[in-house]
């Protein structure tokens, strides 16, 4: 049985912050290249900027014949997140950044879901947690009508991909070196990018990625580096479930982080809707006096 630990939610936290805040040069950046080819230079600039930590961090990375399962664990893992990431990006083109960051977190409900056919069920405070945070995201990103197009579909399948990355990443991150998992899902998630971006012929010059280099810059190292590598080491003693429920307060920050840098307002409806949010995430830590279901 694997409980939540509570250094590792913190770093699931700053993860959910870095994400939040990311949402706005995510959207910038599109103005300038396509999806692909954005996806593609920010997770190699994630790839690289974690090789420092191959040589400075202790212990010291060893390269030896180990080293070719994680690397192929990390792949698997960058199968589920070239998806997400394609979709979300090439979702967020055709709808309301309201639409997207509703339908994005709705990986809180989708985790647990799956879990019920892997037989890793979860608990009732999580459909708690995870209920009382999903009413609290429709309040803090609804600004108008619903409508479904055709870009909220594709960022509802990138939804079901997130949920699946949070759970491969729940198994493999306390079994291998989160640098070299880290690498790799990176890498890979670039590398394929870029050649389906050239194979599509998307719009690609210099002054565009001169255009693009900010968003790109914070994407690609904080958004990807930084978060991504935080996830990882937070789920090394976090449930997937209850991971799911921390990063899904990136909506909060973003919201938050709206209002900071883009000058929008957050009403009452908002202020309401990241309240029951943290409620959500308190709440699935909760026990009340059952016996909590392991996941593993």
């Amino acid at each position: 049985m694997r409980k939540s630990h509570p250094q590792s939610l913190v770093l699931l936290l700053l993860a959910s912050i870095v994400w939040g805040f990311a949402f706005v040069a995510q959207r910038q950046g599109m103005e300038h290249i396509g999806p692909l080819t954005f996806n593609g230079i920010r997770f190699l600039l994630g790839a690289f900027s974690l090789l420092p930590l191959f040589f400075l961090m202790k212990p010291r990375f060893q390269f030896s014949k180990n080293i070719f399962k994680p690397l192929a664990m990390g792949m698997l893992a960058g199968i589920a997140l070239f998806f997400a990431a394609t979709f979300q990006q090439v979702g967020i083109i055709y709808t309301s950044a309201g639409n997207a960051g509703f339908i994005t977190s709705l990986y809180i409900i989708f985790v647990p879901a799956i879990g019920l056919f892997t037989r890793k069920k979860s608990g009732t405070q999580v459909w708690i947690g995870a209920s009382l945070a999903l009413t609290g995201l429709y309040f803090l990103t609804f600004r108008q009508r619903f409508e479904v197009q055709t870009g909220d579909m594709l960022v509802l399948i990138s939804a079901v991909f997130w949920a699946f990355h949070l759970i491969i990443l729940g198994y493999l991150s306390p079994r291998f070196d989160f640098r070299v998992l880290a690498f790799s899902q990176y890498a890979f998630t670039g590398v394929i990018s870029l050649l389906l971006g050239l194979i599509l012929n998307e719009p690609f010059s210099a002054s565009a990625l001169q255009q693009a280099t900010w968003p790109i810059l914070y994407t690609g190292i904080a958004s990807v580096g930084i978060g991504y590598t935080l996830q990882m080491i937070g789920q090394q003693r976090v449930r997937p479930d209850h991971a799911a429920l921390i990063l899904s307060l990136e909506a909060v920050f973003a919201a938050f982080g709206g209002w900071l840098i883009l000058a929008e307002t957050m009403d009452h409806l908002n202020l309401l809707g990241s309240g029951l949010m943290l409620v959500g995430v308190i709440v699935a830590q909760i026990n009340f006096g059952t016996k909590e279901i392991p996941y593993e």
